[in-house]
């Protein structure tokens, strides 16, 4: 589209130059022919003067005579003068004046804009077309729907495969097309046998339906995917999600700790460890979990001392009911948090302590790491998942026992 305006913009101009150049030219023509005659009248003025003068002179003019004659050359160069004028004008009256480049640049102007109208993509420039996104102007329901037409194609059109039944049994969870899932789930076990990873989903398919309630069948089919695979993610998810959901935060953590130290590759670990971190904040709030440190172990463990500020320019940024966040997590690989502690931001600056007792697992703690980074998140809305105007501050490769300056200098947006 640049270019094209850029095409159109050089038409135009060399239009322009077109009409305008011969004007100036004209006009320049018209002046240097009107400075011409006149200089040439002159001359022949001074050199008519001169001759009587000169005749004058040899005596054979008297002076009454050459008094008229000179009256007479003045009134003659007068005259042409005049004539001279009146021809100027007529020629400037029969040529082009301003008027008349000014009126064909309008037209120039007006017949682009008319043709670009009529046979180039005004219309499509004042309303962007949306051909090419067939989903432009569809809401979120009618999306599911769209997808989920092209998904029960593909199973149709390919009923053996089983890596399409079981992504149109996850699509029909979303759409909370419960039964059909379940269905598609045991379409899948039909293909290729029974095993956790399809188990979990139609356990989770059930649960919905009974409207998130633990019944019988559910748990049946839970302790069956465990009994195949005790780490299976789709089921420990349900697990720990109902068990938050009932405030058995202990068992939820648990189930989740499960999977977050597998090896599973496919797990979203940055979110599993917000899930736990959520888990042991409710704990610590119901007093379910001791935070006050003389409940702490007396062994000798790792401990980070964090000063938290913030930077003066957001300091108008922090009320009293945002909550602080900091953690210490893993510098590589899978940057696994280690600890994790939670207060109430009344005032700026507060320090906090890090150490074994705020660890989020049992298998990874502070203490078993060399270096970490640590990581500071004002939150506005209590959660530890950065949401627009939170603050954050990090503070890169610590060593566990050092005491650290850490400022809260980055606005989320």
């Amino acid at each position: 589209m640049t270019t094209f305006w850029i095409l159109i913009a050089l038409v135009v101009l060399v239009g322009l130059v077109l009409i305008w150049i011969p004007h100036f030219r004209q006009q320049k023509g018209l002046a240097k022919a009107e400075d011409v005659r006149q200089s040439t009248n002159l001359a022949l003025y001074k050199e008519r003067l001169a001759n009587l003068e000169l005749e004058l002179a040899n005596q054979s003019l008297d002076q009454t005579e050459f008094d008229a004659l000179k009256a007479e050359l003045e009134l003659s160069l007068l005259q042409d003068i005049k004539q001279g004028d009146k021809a100027s004008a007529g020629l400037n009256k029969n040529s082009r004046s301003l008027a008349w480049p000014l009126l064909m640049s309008v037209m120039l102007l007006a017949v682009t804009a008319f043709m670009y109208h009529r046979l180039g993509a005004f219309e499509e420039l004042a309303n962007p077309p949306v051909a090419n996104n067939p989903h432009a102007g569809m809401n979120p329901e009618q999306l599911m729907a769209q997808r989920l037409k092209m998904m029960e194609a593909a199973v149709a059109s390919e009923p053996e495969n089983s890596q399409a039944w079981f992504s149109l049994g996850h699509a029909y969870i979303s759409a909370g097309q419960y039964d059909k899932a379940m269905t598609a789930f045991d379409k899948v076990m039909e293909l290729v046998g029974t095993y956790a990873e399809m188990l979990g989903p139609k356990a989770t398919a059930l649960y919905y339906k009974n409207d998130q309630q633990m019944t019988p069948e559910v748990q049946a089919l839970i302790d069956q995917a465990l009994a195949l695979d005790p780490k299976d993610p789709s089921t420990l998810l349900l697990v720990g999600m109902d068990a938050f959901f009932s405030s058995d935060f202990t068992k939820a953590i648990t189930a989740w700790e499960t999977i977050l130290t597998s090896d599973r590759p496919d797990v979203d670990r940055e979110a599993l460890a917000n899930a736990i971190a959520t888990a042991r904040m409710r704990m610590q709030d119901s007093g379910a979990m001791p935070n006050d440190k003389t409940h702490r172990p007396t062994a000798q463990v790792s401990e980070l001392t964090v000063t938290v500020s913030v930077k003066p320019e957001l300091a108008t940024q922090v009320q009293s009911s945002d909550t602080l966040f900091v953690f210490a997590r893993t510098t590589d690989g899978e940057r696994i948090p280690l600890a994790v502690t939670k207060v109430k931001a009344d005032a700026m600056p507060l320090t906090v302590k890090l150490d074994d007792s705020s660890a989020m697992s049992s298998d990874h703690k502070l203490s078993g790491a060399k270096v970490v980074d640590v990581i500071a998140l004002l939150s506005k809305s209590g959660t530890v998942r950065p949401q627009a105007g939170d603050l954050q501050g990090r503070v890169a490769s610590v060593k566990p026992g050092e005491q650290i300056q850490l400022t809260l200098d980055v606005q989320v947006q």
